[in-house]
């Protein structure tokens, strides 16, 4: 489990395009895990990982882009809680990883970084 306080404070110290990039990234590692790792308990992981980083984010940002992220943060909530069941089915699996996909993409999008 990952000590969100030290988390949080790391990921403060930087600007809000590399903190959106951070997002992505965590977002890319969830499509990712979601079609290859046999652990529920990584992937469900990384979903509250991505949660906390739009918590910390999405005010920082411009209102549209905070309502999109306050979408995907719901959607990986809904996830998060399924994610014990769905990830026995391999249709699920996959849903979750290109929606995650989709959500990285659009978080890199935000933040200018290409």
């Amino acid at each position: 489990m990952i000590n969100k306080e030290k988390l949080r404070e790391r990921f403060l110290r930087d600007p809000l395009p590399r903190r959106l990039g951070g997002l992505a990234a965590t977002l890319g590692r969830i499509s990712s895990s979601a079609r290859k790792s046999t652990d529920p308990n990584i992937v469900s992981n990384l979903l509250d990982e991505a949660k906390h980083l739009i918590e910390w984010t999405a005010a920082d940002t411009e209102p549209e882009t905070a309502a999109e992220l306050v979408r995907m943060q719901t959607l990986l909530t809904l996830w998060q809680k399924a994610w014990t069941e769905a990830s026995q089915s391999p249709q699920q699996r996959l849903l979750l990883s290109v929606q995650a996909k989709d959500w990285s993409d659009k978080a890199i999008d935000f933040s200018g970084l290409v």
